[in-house]
């Protein structure tokens, strides 16, 4: 009789302490340019931005440090971070309105992600916690610069893609021959 009360008791707590214990595991690929997580919500891959030329994304195994709803960069323009979670001093996963640019280095080192995955990462890590592995080499590629217009310097990728030099706004790849702008 008591053997009936007290395992299904102990199964119970067993249970209850398994689901304390659920940790949100990110894992970010600068080869690939990709982060798998895998939490109690299921299982996601993901493309990501990591740090471009130039700069460089720290890899090794981390716990996030902090976490901010939006976030914006004093050291970079006051651009806006939303769902930061950061994880090495000023270095962070975070959305990223460039969503033309995931899959490939772009950012000064931080890990950029569509913002709705952000804010999916973001509420998964904020209940269950989080451990961030980030491994490999980011891929290599050739960047060649040229002065732009109002004296900026506008870098074009050998991939065949454009952006200008603060990262944070995708430029159109005609508009270097034709004289256009940003869209």
């Amino acid at each position: 009789m008591r053997f009936s009360v007290i395992l299904p008791a102990t199964v119970s707590l067993l249970a209850g302490l398994g689901a304390a214990n659920a940790t949100t595991h990110i894992h970010i690929n600068l080869s690939t340019q990709t982060m798998h997580v895998q939490s109690s919500s299921g299982s996601y891959s993901w493309p990501v931005s990591t740090a471009r030329a130039g700069y460089s994304t720290p890899r090794g195994s981390f716990a996030p440090t902090g976490m901010q709803p939006m976030h914006y960069s004093r050291k970079y323009h006051m651009s806006p971070m939303p769902h930061s979670i950061f994880f090495r001093g000023g270095y962070a996963i975070h959305g990223s309105y460039a969503t033309g640019m995931l899959g490939q280095p772009a950012s000064h080192g931080c890990v950029r992600l569509s913002p709705g995955n952000a804010a999916m990462l973001y509420q998964m890590v904020q209940s269950e916690g989080g451990r961030i592995s980030i491994t490999g080499a980011p891929p290599r590629s050739h960047y060649y610069a040229s002065a732009g217009r109002g004296g900026g310097v506008h870098y074009a990728s050998s991939r065949g893609r454009s952006y200008y030099g603060s990262g944070y706004a995708v430029a159109d790849p005609f508009a270097a021959l034709f004289g256009g702008g940003l869209f």
